[in-house]
């Protein structure tokens, strides 16, 4: 599955009102963990169908960083029947993040 380009217009239909697994990547462009981190969250956006993937820019999306008191990116949030269910920040191993969608 290809991963959503989440911003302020489209969070609440693509994460909040959605049944099931969500992970929202928050990121920036100038954040060196984040460009770490992007191809570990597209490999498990295509390998796993059965989940929705996306990614927030924070400088873009400022509004739901502050919602989400992202503080530190790259922030890692699984949203579960659009509440969240599990928080990493910083750079993950794909293990883990796996982890965290299992859990």
């Amino acid at each position: 599955m290809e991963v959503m380009k989440l911003n302020n217009e489209n969070f609440e239909q693509e994460v909040q009102n959605q049944s099931g697994i969500v992970l929202v990547d928050f990121y920036a462009e100038w954040c060196g963990p984040c460009k770490m981190l992007s191809p570990i969250v597209d490999e498990i956006a295509e390998e796993r169908t059965d989940i929705k993937v996306g990614k927030v820019n924070v400088d873009e999306s400022s509004e739901l960083a502050v919602q989400y008191r992202v503080m530190s990116v790259p922030t890692l949030i699984v949203m579960r029947d659009g509440k969240e269910h599990a928080r990493a920040v910083g750079y993950k191993a794909k293990q883990e993040i796996l982890s965290m969608l299992n859990a």
